[in-house]
C-alpha cells in the first residue's frame, strides 16, 4: 500500500551497551508469548509519537505460483472491513486524530504499521489488532479490491524505472518464486478466489509467525497490557517454509523489454549471500562506496563528471539464503554502452585494488550516520526491530552492527568485491529503445 497468562510470559532484554559509540543505548525488550507470538518495545520518552507495527513472516517467496501475489492481495484486504468497521472507519479512526495507516509487502514478511501522537496509542493498538485477527473479507471488497490491484500492476509496468527492477529480479532468479512480482500478474490475481485467500490468512497469520513492534513513551509492561488480550488469542501455528535459492547460473543473464521511452533504463545486479553471511558488512561497504550517495564512485563519474544521466544507484538485498548488489540508472540511449563498460571498469577495479582507507572510512561513517538518524525516528525504530527479530530470531543490537561495520577493512571489501563481481553471477535489466539483448552482453 503497500494474550495468556502473564505469568507464563518469558522476558528478554537486550541492550546497546557502547558508551563510547554514537549509535543510541536503547533498551530492547522482547517479550515471546505462548502461543509464540513475540512483543518488542524500544521506550523514547522523549517522543510524542508512537508507532506500532504488526508483522507476518510470509511474502513472496512462500506463495506457489498459481497463487501469486496472495500476499499482496491479503494486505490490501486487511483494510476493508472487520467484525467492528467498515473500510472508512478503518482508516478514518487513525487519520482523524492526525495519525497514518499503512502496509507493505515484501519477499519474506509482511507489516501493517501506524504512527500517531502519544495519546492515541491504545487507539492504533486496537486497529490493527482488529484488521490483522478479524478481517471479515467481504467478497464484495474483494472483487473491487482485484480491479485495483489490476490497476497497479499496470501502473507499474508504465513505469520503467519500476519495471527494470522487477526484470532484473526475474532475470537473477529465472523459474523461482523470489523471480516473481510481489503484486502477482494480472492473469493470477483474476484467478485467486476468496477460499485459497482466506486459508492463507489463517494458516500464517499465527502467533508463531507474529511480531508486534511499539517505539514511544510506553513502557513494555504497558504495550502488554494493550496486545496481549488480542494477539494470545492468535492460534500457534508454525513459521511457513520456502524453496530455496537456486544455485548461481555461472554465466551472464540479460532480460530486454524494448519499449519506446525517451531513457534506457538500466538494472544490474550480481548474486550474492544472505543475512547471517558476515560479509554482509564489507558488501554494505562496497555498495555504499558504489553509488549509495552524492559522493560515490558511478554518481561522481556518470553524473558529474561525464553527465551521463540524472540518477544512478546501488544497493543491496540481504534475504535468508541468498542477496544481491545491484545498480540502477536511467540514460539516454545513445550512451547505454559507455555507460555499462564504466560501470564494469568500476566494478573491477574495485575487485583489483580495493577503495582507498580515506575512501572506506568515509563510507562507514555515512553508514553509521544514517543508522543514527534512522533511529531517532519511532516508525524506523519499529521497522529495525521488526526486521530483526523475524530475519534473525532477535533484536540486533546497534552498536553491535557498527562495530562489525568499522572492523571492516579495505581488503576486505576488496575480497567481497572478487568473490560478488563475476560475470558469472550477473544479470542485467533493460526496459527502453534496444532490440538486441546480445548487443548487451559483448560489453561485458
Amino acid at each position: 500500500m503497500a494474550r495468556v497468562r502473564l505469568a507464563l510470559l518469558r522476558d528478554v532484554s537486550i541492550f546497546t551497551r557502547s558508551p563510547h559509540s554514537p549509535l543510541m543505548e536503547l533498551p530492547y525488550k522482547v517479550t515471546r508469548l505462548p502461543n509464540g507470538a513475540n512483543v518488542a518495545t524500544v521506550q523514547m520518552p522523549h517522543m510524542r509519537s508512537v508507532s506500532v507495527g504488526v508483522w507476518t513472516g510470509v511474502g513472496g517467496r512462500h506463495e506457489h505460483e498459481k497463487e501469486t501475489g496472495v500476499s499482496h492481495f491479503l494486505e490490501h484486504l486487511l483494510f476493508k472491513g472487520t467484525k467492528r468497521r467498515n473500510a472508512k472507519q478503518i482508516t478514518a479512526a487513525v487519520e482523524g486524530v492526525g495519525g497514518y495507516l499503512n502496509a507493505f509487502t515484501t519477499e519474506d514478511h509482511t507489516c501493517y504499521y501506524a504512527k500517531a501522537g502519544a495519546p492515541h496509542f491504545a487507539r492504533l493498538c486496537d486497529v490493527l489488532g482488529d484488521m490483522y485477527r478479524d478481517s471479515t473479507f467481504p467478497a464484495a471488497e474483494i472483487e473491487r479490491e482485484r480491479e485495483v490491484i489490476r490497476e497497479e500492476i499496470m501502473m507499474y509496468r508504465d513505469q520503467p524505472a519500476q519495471h527494470v527492477q522487477e526484470l532484473l529480479t526475474a532475470t537473477l532468479w529465472k523459474k523461482h518464486p523470489l523471480g516473481r512480482p510481489l503484486t502477482g500478474t494480472v492473469e493470477t490475481v483474476s484467478h485467486l478466489k476468496r477460499p485459497r485467500i482466506t486459508a492463507f490468512h489463517r494458516e500464517h497469520y499465527c502467533g508463531a509467525n507474529t511480531v508486534v513492534t511499539v517505539a514511544g513513551r510506553f513502557s513494555h509492561d504497558e504495550v502488554l497490557a494493550e496486545v496481549s488480550p488480542w494477539l494470545s488469542r492468535l492460534p500457534r501455528g508454525r513459521r511457513p517454509r520456502f524453496v530455496r535459492s537456486p544455485r548461481v547460473p555461472g554465466r551472464p543473464s540479460v532480460s530486454l523489454h524494448t519499449h519506446d521511452t525517451e531513457q534506457m533504463h538500466l538494472a544490474m545486479g550480481f548474486h550474492a549471500w544472505g543475512r547471517s553471511d558476515e560479509r554482509r558488512f564489507a558488501l554494505k561497504l562496497l555498495s555504499v562506496i558504489l553509488g549509495e550517495n552524492m559522493s560515490s564512485r558511478l554518481f561522481q563519474k556518470l553524473r558529474e563528471r561525464l553527465g551521463y544521466c540524472y540518477s544512478v544507484t546501488s544497493g543491496m538485498v540481504t534475504l535468508e539464503d541468498t542477496g544481491a548488489l545491484h545498480i540502477a540508472a536511467g540514460l539516454d540511449p545513445a550512451k547505454l554502452e559507455r555507460a555499462v563498460r564504466l560501470i564494469m571498469r568500476e566494478l573491477d577495479a574495485l575487485s583489483s585494488r580495493g577503495p582507498t582507507r580515506a575512501e572506506l572510512k568515509m563510507a562507514q561513517d555515512y553508514t553509521i550516520g544514517q543508522t543514527l538518524m534512522g533511529l531517532e525516528s519511532t516508525s524506523n525504530q519499529i521497522m529495525w526491530m521488526g526486521e530483526s527479530l523475524l530475519g534473525f530470531g532477535k533484536v540486533l543490537c546497534p552498536a553491535e552492527i557498527e562495530r562489525s561495520i568499522l572492523a571492516v577493512t579495505p581488503a576486505d571489501v576488496q575480497s567481497v568485491a572478487r568473490a560478488c563481481v563475476q560475470r558469472g553471477r550477473l544479470g542485467i535489466a533493460v526496459v527502453g529503445p534496444l532490440k538486441d539483448a546480445e548487443k548487451i552482453k559483448s560489453w561485458l
